[in-house]
């Protein structure tokens, strides 16, 4: 598998989260500050204003509750979930200063990764009935990759490798400089620690026979032309996993799993997305 098993945890949120809220509030919010009172509480919801699929609603939880520990969240939703217009998606109470600081830093995050959920579920959809798998790509904002692909994840996708730590993948600039791809795979296979995977892109025939020669685990099919990635598959017969690669819309994917790869990498998922429209409300008192 070119997955990444990758645990998202609290403790990998809270790190973004933190540095999110030091952004945005910094050494406090003025406004609310002023004008509202400490012990002020109230009652608030957030509710969908668009069709899709809900992710980060632990996000949006995690933020308010480190502005106010006391919050009481009852969600009525779960992350991976089909929302639609006028879905009350949680109800919460607590400090109306924590309500009112927290708000654009959770909705900034959840339209966001609801939007990426919802891109990612239509691409997955897009392919039913065959094989192929989606991932995801490092076209993520910097400093929120871990949000980027969770949220892949939440609307059905799969991850890729996290970073370039965690994979090996030879690109064309890599094969440029070692002199082509059985040097490039040669060079990583001296020094590389067992069980990390290699991947090698290719861009035509002659270094997709080259690459099922080398036994690397995966092959990509850069920008290739789907007969010709239909060829490249029968080529290979299975002798490594096959990724196809670029300019992999909604109205392609599907003939693109059709030649039988084993995944599509759409940077889209992540480079690309629209918001989804997800607001906040405070109840009348």
């Amino acid at each position: 598998m070119t997955e990444t098993n990758f645990n998202f945890t609290d403790e990998i949120f809270d790190r973004i989260i933190n540095a999110a809220l030091k952004e945005d509030v910094g050494s406090g919010d003025l406004t609310t500050n002023l004008i509202v009172s400490s012990d002020l509480n109230a009652k608030a919801f957030l509710k969908a204003k668009e069709e899709g699929i809900v992710a980060g609603l632990r996000i949006a939880e995690l933020i308010f509750k480190k502005l106010d520990p006391a919050i009481k969240w009852q969600q009525h939703f779960n992350d991976g979930v089909k929302i639609n217009p006028g879905d009350i998606l949680v109800n919460f109470e607590g400090s109306y200063k924590a309500i009112l600081t927290g708000e654009r830093t959770a909705l900034n995050f959840l339209q966001r990764m609801s939007g990426i959920a919802t891109l990612t579920s239509k691409f997955v959809n897009a392919v039913k009935g065959t094989k192929t798998k989606i991932l995801d790509s490092r076209k993520t904002v910097p400093g929120l990759r871990m949000i980027d692909k969770y949220a892949v994840k939440i609307g059905g996708g799969t991850n890729h490798r996290i970073g370039l730590y965690d994979m090996v993948l030879i690109k064309d600039n890599h094969i440029k400089i070692a002199g082509g791809i059985s040097n490039a795979v040669n060079q990583v296979r001296t020094n590389l620690k067992a069980g990390i995977k290699i991947e090698v892109e290719t861009s035509n025939i002659d270094e997709v026979l080259e690459a099922v020669m080398l036994n690397v685990d995966f092959i990509m099919l850069d920008n290739m032309s789907t007969e010709m990635m239909r060829h490249a598959v029968k080529l290979i017969n299975g002798k490594a996993l096959v990724e196809a690669s670029g300019n992999m819309t909604l109205g392609r994917v599907k003939e693109a799993a059709e030649t039988g790869v084993d995944f599509i990498s759409v940077g889209a998922l992540t480079h690309s997305v629209c918001a989804l429209d997800i607001a906040q409300y405070i109840e009348n008192n």
